[in-house]
């Protein structure tokens, strides 16, 4: 018998490979080969489902965040940010896939919600550029801009990274971190 974390967990891995849209409830209780009814047992609805999986993508983005030291360099703090954002994505990969292309489907309670924890996900970026623009580690014209280009950057590796390819994420986020931090850097 599932519970309903491996019905979310499943339902995640689904929504990532067909989209939200592209999965029913009926898809769902196909692979758990399960009653429909057994299925809603469990889980009210496939957006209950939907916010689940969000949400504990946007816990485990913040999460990673958080646990970095306030008191060190921002190079040291960009730096951690880095390697914790493309962790999340690589242990996370089906629920960070559903998180960047799905949570559009909220309803607009749920979704101004994950609104909100975005944007406090992007703070932490900012506040480590602007502390970094402000000491003169880093050289930006606008610290905005340059949080959006290093989560652009970080947020599309979902498309392409896979655990068991050639690279760690270890490696990767030492690539990551050299690019990011170079650009930053750059006298233009």
């Amino acid at each position: 018998m599932y519970t309903k974390t491996d019905i979310v967990n499943i339902a995640g891995k689904l929504f990532s490979e067909r989209g939200y849209h592209g999965t029913s409830m009926r898809d769902l209780a196909k692979v758990l080969a399960v009653r429909g009814a057994t299925l809603y047992s469990h889980v009210e609805s496939k957006e209950e489902m939907l916010w689940e999986i969000v949400n504990r993508a946007a816990d485990e983005f913040l999460a990673a965040a958080a646990a970095v030291p306030q008191d060190s360099s921002p190079e040291e703090r960009l730096r951690l940010l880095v390697h914790g954002h493309l962790d999340v994505i690589a242990r996370e990969l089906p629920y960070a896939t559903v998180f960047f292309h799905e949570w559009q489907f909220l309803e607009p309670s749920l979704r101004e919600q994950i609104k909100e924890r975005r944007d406090a996900y992007e703070q932490h970026f900012r506040r480590v550029i602007e502390d970094g623009i402000e000491q003169g580690c880093f050289q930006a014209e606008d610290a905005r801009v340059a949080t959006l280009f290093v989560l652009s950057a970080l947020n599309w590796t979902y498309q392409w990274f896979r655990p068991d390819g050639s690279l760690t994420i270890e490696q990767l986020a030492e690539q990551y971190n050299a690019l990011i931090q170079r650009s930053l850097k750059a006298d233009i």
